[in-house]
């Protein structure tokens, strides 16, 4: 009999799998949410650009620009409606709510 299919090595290795997916479940689930805690809104403009999101950009003067994300500086987006670009500076965004693109 090979010892390293005796059946009592056969359950410690599974039990040890279990638990070992348990822990790294839990470190994937730890970093997402440290991830969400630190990202900035650019961050999250990058991201609705990768998913070809709607944005709907509020500035500091109040009005409220909406388009598609089409691209994210390092100090602004572009917000495309159309055939037309608005460029939004991201230090005068005060709120931000983000939709899929139909």
């Amino acid at each position: 009999m090979d010892p390293l299919r005796h059946p009592d090595l056969i359950e410690v290795s599974r039990h040890l799998r279990r638990q070992w997916e348990r822990v790294v479940e839990a470190e994937q689930a730890a970093a997402r949410a440290t991830w969400l805690r630190r990202r900035t809104l650019r961050d999250r403009l990058i991201d609705a650009e990768d998913r070809g999101e709607q944005a709907t950009l509020w500035c500091i003067d109040g009005r409220a620009s909406t388009g598609l994300v089409g691209a994210v500086g390092s100090d602004h987006v572009v917000l495309l409606t159309g055939d037309r670009s608005r460029f939004v500076l991201l230090h005068q965004i005060v709120a931000a709510g983000f939709e899929a693109a139909e």
